[in-house]
Order: C-alpha cells, then sequence, then structure tokens
C-alpha cells in the first residue's frame, strides 16, 4: 500500500471520528441533565432534610447538654432515655390506652364546637342586626380564659368525662366562631355587588360568594382550635381524671418517673403537630380552586 493511499485512510478515519463524535459536542448539556424522577427525589430528599435538620439539632442538645453536665440529668434526662421510657410505655399498652382516652375526649369536643360555631358565625357574620346585639357578650366571653373557668365546669358538671368535654368545646368554639365572622365580613364588596347586578337572590349570593370566599380564613379558626383542644384537654385532665396524656404526664411527675413525664410531653406534641397537618389538608382540599400567590 503507499503512502499517499495510507494518508487517505487515515484523513477519512479522522473525518469518521470527527463525524461521530459531533453530536454529543453540539449538545454538551443533554449527557448531564438527571432524568425528571431523579430530580423529583433529589428536592423531595432536600425537602425532609430542611424540615428536620430544626428537630434533629434540638435532640443532639437535648442529648447532649444532660450528658455534659449542663443541665441536671435528673430533671432533664436525656433524649435517648426518654425513648426508651416512650417505647416502654407503648409496649405495656399505658401509652394507647391515655392518647385513647385523651383523644376521644379531644375530638369530641372539638367535632362539636365545629358544628356549632361555623353554622352561628355565618348567621352573625350574616346578619348585621344579630351581630349588633350578640357582639358585647361576644366580647365578654372571648376575654374569659377556658382554663379559668375550668373549677366553674367541675362544679356544674362533675370531675367526669362531661366536664373535660365541655371545657374543650368552650375553647374551642371561640376561635371559629369569631374567625368565621370574620371571614364573612371580609369578603370583597366587588364581588357582592357583581353578585347583587345579577340580580341574585340572598340565599344564592350567600352559597355561591359568601361561602367560598369565607372558607381560608374558617380553616384558620378551625386549625386555632384544634391546638386549643389538645392543650386545654391536657389540663384539665391534671383535675380529677384516672386516663388521658395529662394525667399521665401529672402522676409521673408526681411519683418523679421523669423520663415516663417526657415522653408524655412528646406524645401531646406529636398528636398536636398530626393533627394540625390533617387539618391543613383538609384546607387544602377545600381550597384547591385559589390561585397560589407564591412558590
Amino acid at each position: 500500500m503507499s503512502i499517499t493511499t495510507e494518508k487517505v485512510l487515515v484523513t477519512a478515519a479522522d473525518a469518521g471520528g470527527a463525524q461521530r463524535t459531533e453530536p454529543a459536542l453540539a449538545d454538551p448539556g443533554r449527557t448531564r441533565a438527571l432524568p425528571a424522577p431523579l430530580r423529583r427525589t433529589g428536592r423531595a430528599l432536600l425537602a425532609v432534610i430542611t424540615r428536620t435538620v430544626a428537630i434533629a439539632a434540638l435532640i443532639a442538645v437535648w442529648e447532649t447538654a444532660p450528658r455534659l453536665g449542663l443541665v441536671d440529668r435528673t430533671f432533664l434526662p436525656p433524649f435517648s432515655e426518654v425513648a426508651v421510657a416512650w417505647w416502654q410505655l407503648l409496649l405495656d399498652g399505658q401509652l394507647a390506652e391515655h392518647a385513647q382516652a385523651s383523644l376521644g375526649r379531644s375530638l369530641t369536643g372539638f367535632g362539636l364546637a365545629v358544628a356549632v360555631a361555623v353554622p352561628l358565625g355565618l348567621l352573625i357574620g350574616w346578619y348585621r342586626p344579630l351581630a349588633d346585639l350578640l357582639n358585647p357578650l361576644l366580647e365578654v366571653f372571648r376575654n374569659t380564659a377556658a382554663l379559668a373557668l375550668l373549677p366553674v365546669f367541675v362544679l356544674l358538671l362533675g370531675i367526669g368525662e362531661t366536664s373535660k368535654i365541655s371545657i374543650v368545646l368552650y375553647a374551642c368554639t371561640w376561635p371559629i366562631l369569631l374567625n368565621t365572622i370574620s371571614a364573612v365580613r371580609s369578603v370583597d364588596p366587588t364581588l357582592l355587588r357583581l353578585a347583587k347586578s345579577m340580580d341574585l337572590p340572598a340565599p344564592k349570593i350567600f352559597q355561591k360568594v359568601i361561602l367560598p370566599a369565607s372558607v381560608p380564613t374558617v380553616f384558620t379558626g378551625i386549625r386555632l382550635a384544634g391546638a386549643v383542644a389538645i392543650l386545654v384537654l391536657v389540663a384539665a385532665e391534671m383535675v380529677g381524671a384516672k386516663a388521658g396524656l395529662g394525667y399521665l404526664v401529672n402522676a409521673s411527675q408526681f411519683n418523679f418517673a421523669i423520663p415516663e413525664m417526657y415522653a408524655g410531653i412528646i406524645t401531646i406534641s406529636a398528636i398536636g403537630v398530626a393533627f394540625n397537618q390533617l387539618l391543613v389538608a383538609l384546607e387544602r382540599r377545600f381550597t384547591s380552586w385559589r390561585t397560589p400567590t407564591g412558590s
């Protein structure tokens, strides 16, 4: 084979190699892009890490501070000891028994408050004369703390289930009622004028304009009441109760079972967070028509 022929073959091979590699060089970003499922997984992991880093830091401080002698471990044991106590309470059934008692009382009082306060708030907010009539009475009761009335409920209704459910009902009513009244009164006047210009009857205006516009603010009151239901019940269970998370915390403190006391407190916090997340999911379901205002 001659030297000229060899040069021609080498040139052709180089040209073919350049042609084969040219598409990759033309779009280098295509080889570096991650598939969509991997990108979604990465974003989900980042969101989980962002939301849990503060809790993890708190647990780390809780674990190390007693071991380093920064606080007295008699009164604040390490988190690991509290976790062991929580697990033992769960295994012997005490935690489930107390949590079931507390959830039954709080959900009953909370449900009754929603059933009473939402329709009443819509009615008071819609009819101005009724609002003017009841406003002084509402101001009196909204500024009377529920726990201040706990002895009254106990005296009138006894130390049984009725008084505990009633105090939760009373405490949850006011956030829901006041937010519902505010929701009705703060409806955009332009929407009302537009509905009236279409000659819609009052029931239709209430159904098509007032109710949808009021849902976000009403759910704000419901979420506030959800937190109040747990807090007030725990305080009520510390008086004359024989079961419940409040009773567990109080009895553990009285018997100086400090890890069990913190285990009860952690359980109360976990139930409160889970209940709030459930209400947030319901709110998103009922307000899915809203346009998001931010990322």
